[in-house]
């Protein structure tokens, strides 16, 4: 039985899948609703309002972004605590019991059956839908640009983050790098080389697998979410991403198409 009901909404919003950009624009942790079989996962009213429950103000951010561009979006729209989009499905954080220190009953002794309907009815849809984008684009010779959107908390286990922005990436560091030589020339900005996070196979999903595998040219775009959390920030950022990205495509190898 599927995990969510035929009046649910749907796992994966995707808006522009033909776009015309180079760049295709994703969001694993857009989202924050429950289905209706898990409920809140033993969880309050002020725990789904935390970063723990989703990235704070990335869904308005990508979204805009993208339509600047005319690139495809793709954003996931459960909460990262039914399953978290951007973790290998083997690992304890992809469905975890304990988020940063908060525990998650819910979560907790899980049995195989409700970790496959999770799997199969959130996890797999998201992906799909962005490989089905980028299958579409190779088999057409369109170039791509894989951007993964991100946000994060300013203090994490009591330690505070000074970056505004940063840029991840694990095996291909050229979009990454590329956009740290953009963004060096903005005095305003403490910008991130791999921080607060670096990418990789573990802790790691959406780029390793649509990215790194496909040889596409890809990064991953973490803002504070203190700086995104309302609409003036936000269209602070959007002004600000949607230049960057502009200003990125022509220093990528040959525009973002691989051989």
């Amino acid at each position: 039985m599927s995990l969510l009901e035929p009046d649910e909404p749907p796992a994966v919003i995707v808006e522009r899948a033909a776009g015309t950009s180079p760049y295709v624009l994703v969001s694993d942790h857009a989202g924050r609703r429950f289905p209706r079989a898990t409920g809140t996962l033993g969880l309050g009213p002020a725990d789904l309002e935390r970063h723990i429950a989703y990235d704070i103000g990335i869904e308005p951010v990508a979204r805009e972004v993208a339509r600047a561009l005319d690139a495809p979006f793709v954003a996931q729209t459960y909460s990262r605590l039914v399953i978290d989009c951007n973790r290998p499905t083997h690992v304890a954080a992809s469905i975890p019991e304990v988020s940063e220190t908060t525990a998650v009953p819910g979560n907790r002794a899980l049995g195989d059956g409700a970790r496959q309907a999770r799997i199969a009815a959130l996890f797999e849809p998201y992906h799909q839908a962005i490989a089905a984008i980028v299958d579409a684009r190779a088999e057409q010779r369109r170039p791509t640009v894989l951007i993964a959107m991100h946000s994060f908390t300013p203090v994490y286990m009591g330690a505070q983050r000074p970056w505004e922005i940063g840029l991840l990436y694990n095996r291909d560091p050229r979009v990454a790098l590329a956009a740290l030589d953009l963004l060096a020339g903005d005095d305003a900005l403490t910008v991130g080389d791999n921080l607060p996070y670096a990418v990789n196979d573990d802790s790691d999903y959406t780029l390793p697998v649509h990215g790194e595998r496909r040889g596409l040219p890809h990064a991953g775009f973490e803002i504070r979410q203190d700086l995104i959390a309302e609409v003036a920030g936000q269209e602070q950022w959007i002004l600000r991403l949607t230049r960057l990205l502009r200003d990125l495509l022509p220093l990528l190898p040959r525009g973002g198409l691989t051989d």
